[in-house]
């Protein structure tokens, strides 16, 4: 991994983990003196944090943290809903026996690892769940449509990471499963359908 890459894995690492406050300043210098690299290392880092939506550039002030915005939220959650049951129904037309046993193993892992560690749910499950998600699109064989995935994945992460309420009624596991089943299925009519509604289910949870 490059110099940059690993500062912008710690510091992605950092925000998800909210070390950062919102609307926190991330200075340059500071990062550059406490990782130990150039300003043009940290500058190339936090470049990519803004692509990603982990990081805001303000014109004239530099870079910072989000803000707590149900409009940005909202504005995630709709290009999500957007993108990600178009790729569903395309990897259920298209994917393999080897999309398969991915979705299969990834809905495992899932269901198997702890939601929570402590009050605050575990970087395990975390992980698990974007497995999960991703694996469902993956089929679709279009690099593009996985990148935004990817990147809008993680602009919602943080969203999820500073919420601090939900749904108590919501079975988030049942939700889950009746994704893998449509998938397995190949019923591309009930899996756009559900995933278009598990999503709007937790942006819900977010504003």
């Amino acid at each position: 991994m490059t110099l940059s890459g690993r500062v912008y894995a710690a510091l992605r690492d950092a925000i998800l983990l909210g070390d950062f406050a919102p609307e926190e300043a991330l200075k340059p210098q500071e990062l550059a003196h406490r990782h130990g690299v150039s300003l043009a290392v940290v500058r190339e880092a936090l470049v990519r944090l803004v692509g990603d939506g982990l990081a805001d550039r303000l014109p004239n002030r530099g870079f910072a943290v989000p803000s707590q915005s149900d409009r940005r939220w909202q504005e995630i959650a709709e290009a999500r809903r957007t993108i990600e049951p178009a790729a569903f129904r395309l990897a259920i037309e298209r994917g393999d026996l080897d999309w398969e046993t991915r979705v299969r193993a990834t809905h495992h892992r899932l269901t198997r690892t702890p939601t929570f560690d402590g009050d605050r749910v575990s970087v395990e499950w975390s992980d698990a769940h974007r497995e999960f998600h991703r694996a469902l699109l993956e089929g679709c064989g279009n690099t593009v449509l996985l990148d935004a995935f990817d990147r809008l994945w993680l602009a919602a992460e943080l969203a999820r990471r500073w919420s601090a309420h939900g749904n108590p009624r919501r079975d988030a596991d049942a939700e889950h499963r009746a994704l893998e089943e449509a998938a397995l299925a190949r019923d591309a009519d009930t899996a756009a359908r559900l995933l278009n509604q598990h999503l709007a289910a937790t942006a819900a949870a977010l504003t």
